[in-house]
């Protein structure tokens, strides 16, 4: 019988204490003591968070195929069990054999978002590791940092032994061979992160130097070791059919946040849009045969008894192949009653025509991004969407029995005018119009329109083109939301609007570490020590922690943040080749500026670089590539 980390007198007074049991169906259980490797595999937030995540169920899936490790998962206990952990000592432990996670030979963290830092480093103080990689002994396990926060690793790389660049079905069977070998011959920790460094797409960061212009940037990114490479190349799969999908995923015993089967159609996407680092990052577009995904989708509803399905990527519409595979998803889930979610489709008349099929249209609201309320916008950001799209699109949801509209936007995209701005507002208006324009039979009888608009705060991020633009600062943002919230008031149908928006300091922060460099950890570890936890967490933030640490550490917000930077300039991240070349990012930043649209991948190809990897939209024979 396992024996839990945690009492019953624990368990009894923290709040959903089967966060912190394991024991679902369908997890992983080995004799620790008959496999050559321990990895605890760790998202750093809660539980119900982390469970939903796709990325650690492949991984999870992947690594414990072999018979020589064992991977377990490990989640940030919630505030009230940390606080009780930190009084009694307690280490922080591994879901499956409760073991503690310094007794393990790796900690994989996928860091998915820039405000789960602080949780990084309270991951590392619980289970006893120390903070500062440079500080680790041979005791305590290989700390691993993945996800797309590691497209720009730098400000937290003082705190990872080493990062893995890409995906993760590529390379993780030769670094663990690497590590068995190195342990096998005796070899030391720092044997291990040398030998590691010219495994494709891993970066050590000790192995490597920064230095600094007398302006604060950067002037060069030095290997310190000899043979280690100067850039380090992004994995990618380049057959999606031919990696394994878990087909017994973990089904948790609460509530998660996507509590579903989620079943991966494609990677990548072919728009284009120049603010959304996904879309870059994830090239070139690949996807799963219809077979492999009928297949793994039988297998999972066998295995999971979930409800619902959902097909998961960055533009479900941009999947080929979609009517075909809905169709036989259909007959299966009709005669298993088990429903179909389509997140990520686009505005238009097939994408309507699918969601009819699979949803309950007089329960359901419809999700649209036109991200910018004027088409000058819109082209600026490279959407690909224009205003009669989104009035045919919104008038054929109200016909077919639609009565509430969800519309994200952003504010402070590079060149935004105050009309832009006011453009969100009149558009949403406009489509509430639309409603009103169709007679009542044709929109199924409904009498009123719901429009949400809500807005997010744009933050540049690493290989965009908008990469080198400066960004707005909280008043900008706070001016530019009242402008907004004034002009929604003043539409004909704004009993019809609500508005919502997000956080500027998270904005702020975000940004900061988005974009920042090594001396960032600096601020990072300041804020941890004045108590900073759970930052993405509203009633978490702790707005007077951070504001400390930025006077305390002296911090230039002006440098890292509200400055355009020179397309010339090295960036930090500079070191890292994803495929796609700064060639294109900065002819694409260019265009920008003169609102140019570029086409789609599948329409005409831009030259992005990523044909490099031979696999996808690019082998389709629709351009050159650079």
């Amino acid at each position: 019988m396992r024996k839990l980390a945690l009492n019953n007198e624990i368990l009894l007074t923290v709040d959903k204490p089967v966060r912190y049991l394991g024991n679902e169906i369908n997890a992983v259980y080995k004799d620790p003591e008959s496999v050559d490797i321990r990895f605890a595999m760790c998202f750093p937030d809660v539980y119900e968070i982390g469970m939903s995540y796709l990325g650690i169920q492949i991984l999870y899936d992947l690594l414990n195929a072999r018979d020589d490790v064992f991977c377990e998962r490990v989640y940030s206990p919630w505030t009230d069990l940390d606080r009780i952990m930190e009084e009694r000592h307690i280490p922080l432990f591994a879901l499956e054999s409760q073991d503690p996670v310094k007794d393990f030979d790796f900690l994989g963290i996928t860091i998915q978002y820039e405000m789960c830092y602080t949780n990084i480093l309270r991951i590392l103080d619980l289970s006893g590791i120390p903070l500062l990689a440079s500080e680790r002994g041979e005791d305590v396990p290989i700390v691993i940092g993945g996800g797309p926060c590691t497209y720009n690793p730098e400000p937290i790389a003082d705190f990872f032994d080493l990062f893995y660049l890409g995906e993760g079905e590529t390379v993780y069977g030769a670094l663990l061979d690497c590590y068995k070998a190195n342990k096998a011959a005796g070899g030391s920790r720092q044997d291990f992160l040398l030998k590691a460094a010219f495994i494709p797409g891993i970066y050590v960061p000790s192995l490597y130097e920064p230095s600094y212009n007398d302006d604060g940037t950067l002037a060069a990114f030095i290997p310190l070791a000899e043979g280690v490479p100067a850039r380090i190349e992004r994995q990618v799969v380049k057959d999606l059919d031919s990696v394994i999908y878990p087909e017994k995923p973990i089904v948790p015993f609460m509530k998660i946040t996507q509590d579903r089967i989620v079943l991966e159609i494609m990677r990548g996407c072919i728009r284009g849009c120049r603010f959304c680092q996904a879309g870059m990052v994830y090239r070139p577009d690949r996807q799963r045969s219809v077979k492999y995904l009928i297949d793994h989708a039988l297998a999972m509803i066998k295995s999971t008894g979930q409800e619902e399905i959902s097909l998961s990527s960055l533009s479900s519409s941009d999947y080929a192949e979609l009517g075909t595979l809905l169709n036989e998803l259909i007959d299966i889930c009709e005669k298993e009653r088990i429903n179909i979610s389509l997140p990520s489709l686009r505005i238009d008349e097939f994408s309507l025509d699918i969601m009819s099929k699979v949803q309950d249209v007089r329960k359901s609201s419809l999700t649209f991004a036109p991200e910018a309320g004027t088409q000058r916008m819109r082209d600026v950001i490279n959407k690909g969407i224009n205003e009669e799209e989104i009035m045919k699109g919104s008038g054929d949801a109200f016909r077919g029995g639609w009565n509430r509209v969800k519309l994200y936007f952003m504010l402070g995209l590079p060149t935004e005018t105050e009309e832009d701005v006011k453009g969100i507002a009149q558009l949403a208006d406009k489509v509430a119009r639309n409603f009103y324009d169709i007679p009542r039979e044709e929109r199924k009888g409904n009498k009123r329109v719901e429009i949400v608009v809500s807005t997010s705060f744009f933050v540049p991020k690493p290989f965009t083109p908008f990469q080198w633009v400066r960004q707005a600062r909280s008043e900008e943002l706070m001016d530019k939301r009242y402008i907004l919230s004034s002009e929604i008031k003043a539409q004909l149908n704004h009993r019809s609007i609500k508005y919502n928006w997000h956080d500027f300091e998270l904005t702020k922060l975000e940004g900061l570490f988005a974009r920042g460099d090594r001396r960032i950890a600096t601020l990072l570890l300041e804020a941890y020590r004045n108590g900073c936890r759970f930052d993405a967490w509203t009633d978490k933030f702790n707005e007077e922690g951070w504001e400390k640490a930025l006077a305390d550490t002296g911090t230039d917000l002006d440098f890292y943040i509200y400055r355009e930077r020179p397309v010339d300039e090295l960036l930090p991240w500079d070191f890292i080749d994803l495929g796609v070349s700064r060639k294109f990012l900065g002819r694409e930043y260019e265009l920008a500026k003169q609102a140019i649209v570029t086409p789609n991948c599948r329409d005409k190809c831009s030259g992005c670089g990523c044909a490099s990897y031979g696999t996808g939209v690019c082998m389709k024979g629709r351009g050159a590539s650079e």
